[in-house]
């Protein structure tokens, strides 16, 4: 895959802000003294009078963008997902969840391809906590073309959204001239069946190129890219678990309250169906190249060809 175009989404998020701003005159942007990694220095060059560093007080630049949103602006909130739902996890639920203010909270460097920084800095917990604030939309893209049309769905969406980008390159799959997000709407990407594979963000990716291997194997494996876990598109979940009575979701979070948990309440609810999880299991990560690292959690192609051969065959 040398040869595909590679895009960290914290880098679309920064330059979609950018693009957005002429379009969007009550668009401001919100840093944690973080502008040079989240991105949104890019929007803060072409719009300085926009764009806000709050500091190193994530809490505090939350409740701030709340009284923005209070105002009529529309504030994109912007830090690393860790301090962004971990740390102002108070002000996010009573400031903007409870009011149910118009805030967009842009949280960077989610998950173990954070590398080197280690677990104090690799949030997995991060789409649990924000899917438990009443009325908080969640979305993960996948790549820079999906990312970018998240963030101007966001925009014109009414409400508190918490969207979460990568620190990693990932290979953009999406064509950007057909391209259309609609949030709380899964798509599929392949038609399978014998498993149904949904993934979410830079795993999306990598279950792609799993079913590829796995059709070489006489495996027929649906693809579903879920980019927005809360509200989850319910109606393709049935629809996949149906065709296929065997479901896998693949994440870059922990299995305990997102993708996995989120599709597993759906189907608990509404059509049974046995779950393989792929996800971070019930540890911290630690520090380490950020491919490397994904490898050894099991989150890549090679994994989840193993796990779905596997399930398969116990089918």
């Amino acid at each position: 895959m040398a040869d595909v175009k590679k895009i960290a989404t914290r880098e679309s998020y920064g330059n979609a802000l950018a693009e957005l701003g002429d379009k969007y005159d009550k668009l401001v942007v919100l840093d944690a003294d973080l502008a040079a990694a989240t991105k949104t220095c890019i929007f803060k060059k072409k719009f300085p009078d926009r764009h806000f560093d709050c500091g190193i007080a994530e809490s505090n630049m939350m409740s701030v963008a709340a009284g923005m949103a209070a105002t009529g602006l529309i504030p994109f909130a912007s830090t690393f997902a860790m301090f962004a739902a971990g740390r102002a996890f108070e002000q996010v639920r009573n400031s903007i969840g409870y009011p149910h203010l118009n805030v967009k909270i842009g949280a960077t460097h989610a998950g173990i391809s954070v590398g080197e920084d280690g677990a104090t800095h690799q949030c997995n917990e991060d789409i649990a906590l924000m899917r438990a604030i009443p009325g908080m939309t969640v979305i993960n893209p996948a790549d820079d073309v999906e990312a970018r049309a998240a963030v101007e769905a966001a925009i014109n969406y009414v409400g508190p959204v918490y969207m979460r980008f990568g620190r990693l390159a990932v290979p953009v799959f999406n064509d950007a001239a057909s391209y259309k997000f609609e949030m709380g709407k899964g798509v599929q990407l392949r038609d399978g069946k014998d498993i149904a594979i949904f993934a979410t963000g830079l795993m999306v990716n990598e279950a792609i190129e799993a079913a590829k291997t796995l059709a070489n194997e006489g495996i027929d494996a649906a693809v579903i890219n879920i980019h927005t876990i809360k509200p989850i598109d319910e109606d393709i979940i049935v629809k996949n678990a149906e065709k296929t009575n065997l479901v896998m979701t693949v994440e870059e979070h922990s299995i305990i309250g997102g993708l996995g948990s989120a599709v597993a309440d759906v189907l608990s609810a509404k059509r049974p169906t046995k779950q393989v999880r792929i996800g971070v299991n019930d540890e911290f990560g630690h520090s380490g190249p950020a491919v490397e690292l994904l490898k050894q959690f099991g989150l890549c192609a090679d994994n989840i060809v193993a796990k779905a051969r596997e399930a398969v065959k116990a089918k």
